[in-house]
């Protein structure tokens, strides 16, 4: 799901007036991962963004294709996962079999017959071989099963890297590989500044084991070293087993990785192996059990078998991703967590890190410890974070997320993290880059920094105020007012700017810290919720996707629409719920069901968009729940639930999702013999006593509890009166919301 370009039936009703111009694909890839872990393993073809595939890099539209059938060089490891815009990415230490000679390294060979399963990945290449991947958190196990042949062989490629598109190229810096006695061998490549080291055995009985370097075998030779590696004289080098081959024989090759050189790269090796030898099937099993112990933290009862199967696999992309490799960072020599492929905090901040804080809170506490140290070694926070030297901030993006996440973390009582020196960092970090003008204008361009700048000193206020320092509390909170700057008082619009993809109709709408006073700013909740209406399409007629290579003036005409852009971007993925702060949660209800019915389905072309690390999945997770998340604000909406009934493991136990009245909704239908659906709450209790309110501390949600939704076809008054709160609430004692 979501490995090919958007392939879903044309949307009708609300779904159909939306506009997506970003690129229609998934941008996943079918690999071996291990919930959360550091390593990745996948068929390579060089194609964008993760290696694996057909397409090249596009913007906006269907995107193009590189190749015109599935094809792979090898099997390479680390890839990203739904990523969208990047240069290159990973996909080193190129594992191929072979039955050519040498000479034909490089060359791709037709896939066929692949199969994926979470930890597991096969395929068979068009010279017969039989391909198989498991992982381990730091390991890797392939195993081929080779035809009958004189001269077979595996080669493993310690040069490659990168993407085999225009400035795709990973050209590694130094790098060193030796010969360690029959089936063993072991180096370390610095490839963007870090080295990544990887011992290897392979199980080649009666093969020759050799070093090669620019296609040439070295024969008799134990090791290589290169000091200084340019774009200009670099030449492939690397291992290779050659020997005869039996029908059906098989050929193990296992890799320990690791970011702290090569004796901890053979610990990994043993610590995940043990004794195994063939260790593919007990490494597979072991990981099959964390995945499913994983998965399991969700369950759901009723829905069709594509929503399951949907539900299933987003949980499974919301747990690819960051990635974790304790006691491994090449920055800093303490042990503890480092996270990397943190693809980035603009795509995961609202959905991702609150779905992992309630199913994996330690990973989460992790992420945010990991966050600081690198806050810590490189001067901020970052938006975005690579196995790679030096921070892949994507600054133009936003500004100040990682604020919301500590804030959370830190209202729910993570005692994990020395706040003291996290809010130390979280100040610090409020005036760098678009902040130094924030902090004296007011202000700042483009102007949605001016609102993560504002969110950003709410949630350190948060933390400061937990903390006792009441100054300092004082001072963040009265700048966190700054985000009224950013509107412009007679559209009720943010002002003209710049804007990091979408445009000022997409970000208008984010659920700011004080959403009572944004909808004052837009003239009350008759024009907030007008406005509202106008940008998810009430009432508009059905638009025309962009299709592949779409021309200008299409594009531009889209643009004007000022439409939703159907999750297809990360702004829009909080903007239905800005409708409970208005008081009309049915308005909500009807579009994130549009969303649910329309924009996924179970193949290949299943996602409306980039996946992004996971973010985009998170949000199917939590509207198929029926809750929605406030970054920063440790708060829940709700909402009704795609389900008949969910249970969820929370940090506190379990929490239960019921509802009466519910009727199940296949992918792609509007209702069944043309009754309208039950989508909205007509009443609601949590733990036995009502619920007027349409949302939840997150507290509430974590400890484990019991939510009973009624559901029925028409809107009702439900969360009509009470409203989420907001900052200025205070200000208004008299009124019931």
């Amino acid at each position: 799901m979501g490995t090919a370009a958007t392939d879903l039936p044309p949307a009708r009703g609300l779904a159909s007036t939306w506009w997506f111009p970003k690129p229609q694909v998934g941008n996943t890839h079918p690999g071996a991962t291990a919930p959360l872990g550091m390593v990745s393993a996948c068929a390579y073809s060089g194609a964008y963004p993760t290696g694996y595939g057909l397409y090249t890099k596009n913007t906006e539209g269907v995107p193009e294709t590189m190749f015109e059938r599935m094809q792979a060089s090898g099997f390479t490891h680390f890839q990203q996962s739904g990523t969208g815009a990047i240069r290159k990415y990973y996909n080193y230490v190129r594992v191929t079999p072979m039955v050519q000679p040498l000479d034909a390294l490089g060359q791709s060979w037709p896939l066929s017959d692949e199969e994926a399963s979470p930890g597991y990945y096969a395929a068979t290449l068009g010279t017969g071989i039989r391909s198989e991947i498991t992982v381990g958190e730091k390991v890797a196990i392939h195993r081929y099963t080779f035809p009958a042949h004189s001269s077979a062989r595996v080669v493993i490629d310690l040069s490659c890297g990168g993407l085999a598109t225009e400035l795709g190229r990973t050209v590694p810096l130094r790098a060193q590989i030796e010969s360690m006695g029959y089936g063993r061998a072991q180096g370390t490549v610095v490839m963007e500044g870090v080295p990544l080291s990887v011992y290897a055995e392979v199980d080649s009985p009666g093969w020759r084991q050799m070093l090669w370097y620019d296609r040439r075998l070295i024969d008799g030779g134990t090791r290589l070293d290169f000091d200084s590696i340019r774009h200009t004289n670099l030449r492939p080098f690397g291992l290779l087993f050659m020997g005869s081959t039996r029908p059906g024989q098989t050929i193990e090759v296992r890799l320990g990785f690791s970011l702290r050189g090569n004796d901890q790269a053979r610990a990994n090796l043993e610590r995940e192996c043990g004794s195994d030898r063939p260790a593919f099937t007990a490494v597979r099993a072991k990981t099959r059990a964390k995945w499913r112990e994983h998965l399991n933290k969700v369950q759901v009862e009723g829905g069709t078998t594509a929503r399951r199967t949907v539900l299933s696999t987003a949980l499974y992309h919301a747990l690819i991703k960051p990635c974790f490799a304790d006691d491994e960072s090449p920055f800093w020599p303490d042990s503890g967590p480092y996270a990397f492929d943190v693809c980035t905090m603009w795509d995961i901040y609202k959905t991702q890190i609150p779905l992992l804080s309630v199913l994996v809170p330690d990973r989460a506490a992790d992420l945010l410890e990991s966050l600081i140290r690198v806050c810590e070694e490189e001067g901020n926070f970052p938006i975005g974070y690579r196995m790679a030297r030096g921070a892949d901030r994507f600054f133009r993006q936003a500004s100040a997320l990682a604020h919301t996440a500590l804030a959370d973390a830190h209202a729910l009582g993570t005692s994990r993290i020395d706040w003291a020196w996290a809010l130390v960092h979280m100040v610090d970090d409020l005036r760098r880059m678009y902040g130094e003008d924030f902090y004296e204008h007011g202000v700042v361009h483009p102007i949605t920094h001016t609102l993560d700048l504002a969110i950003g000193y709410h949630c350190t206020a948060r933390v400061a105020r937990a903390l006792n320092d009441h100054r300092l509390a004082a001072d963040l909170e009265e700048r966190s007012k700054g985000w009224i700057n950013a509107f412009d008082p007679d559209s009720g619009l943010l002002r003209n700017s710049e804007f990091y993809e979408g445009g000022k109709w997409n970000y208008s709408f984010r659920l700011l810290h004080d959403m009572r006073a944004r909808i004052e700013v837009a003239g009350g909740d008759t024009r907030f919720i007008k406005k509202l209406d106008r940008f998810f399409g009430f009432g508009a007629d059905p638009v025309k996707q962009p299709g592949r290579r779409p021309p200008a003036a299409e594009m531009a005409a889209g643009y004007a629409l000022k439409r939703f852009e159907g999750l297809n971007n990360e702004p829009d993925m909080e903007a239905p719920w800005a409708y409970h702060y208005a008081g009309r949660p049915d308005r909500t209800a009807r579009i994130v069901h549009s969303a649910l019915t329309w924009q996924f389905g179970t193949g290949p072309g299943g996602l409306p968009g980039n996946d992004d690390s996971g973010g985009l999945s998170s949000w199917y997770v939590w509207a198929s729940l029926g809750l929605f998340p406030v970054a920063g604000q440790h708060l829940f909406l709700v909402n009704t639930p795609a389900f008949g009934s969910a249970t969820v493991q929370v940090p506190g136990g379990e929490f239960h999702i019921e509802t009466s009245g519910h009727r199940e909704t296949p992918i792609g239908v509007d209702g069944i013999d043309h009754e309208p659906p039950p989508l909205y709450v007509q009443e609601a209790s949590l733990n036995g006593k009502p619920l007027h309110a349409t949302h939840l501390s997150a507290a509430d949600v974590h400890r484990g509890g019991r939510l009973h939704l009624r559901l029925g076809p028409e809107p009702s008054s439900w969360g009509s009166g009470i409203r989420p709160p907001s900052l200025s609430d205070s200000l208004f004692p008299e009124d019931t919301r």
